[in-house]
């Protein structure tokens, strides 16, 4: 039976669901520079114990300006361009070709029951997140 993308990417959202994926894009160069700045700053103003207080001001606004941006998977696979979808969907017919199902309710039945193959599609998750999207994935809270 032919996929239609928009299951596909159902599927794939189910699985990402199940293991509580998110994503995010790294932003630790904007953390490096906001901490160099603020330590810059207070190095000039208070000189050496103004370098210590900026440096350690200027962590804590770093890492919290790049925490808090992970977005769940699901959410990014349904906001991916049509062409992009169009290429996870064809991956993910590569690894599904050999089921025996008939819609997109038995097939992601019997996905979501089978282990090897929800690593397989977690495995091609994971690869486009992090080579494409250039992103960081977390599982859980």
């Amino acid at each position: 039976m032919p996929l239609v993308v928009r299951d596909i990417m159902r599927l794939l959202s189910s699985v990402a669901e199940a293991r509580e994926m998110k994503a995010a894009v790294r932003h630790s160069g904007r953390g490096a520079l906001v901490t160099g700045a603020v330590a810059f700053v207070g190095g000039i103003v208070g000189g050496p114990p103004g370098l210590a207080v900026g440096g350690a001001v200027g962590g804590l606004l770093g890492a919290w300006m790049t925490s808090g941006q992970f977005k769940p998977v699901p959410q990014i696979l349904m906001e991916l361009p049509p062409a992009e979808q169009e290429k996870l969907c064809q991956q993910v017919t590569d690894i599904v070709r050999n089921l025996d199902w008939t819609d997109a309710v038995q097939l992601t039945t019997l996905v979501m029951g089978s282990e090897a193959l929800q690593q397989r599609l977690l495995a091609l998750l994971v690869n486009y997140v992090t080579k494409e999207l250039h992103a960081e994935v977390q599982y859980g809270d």
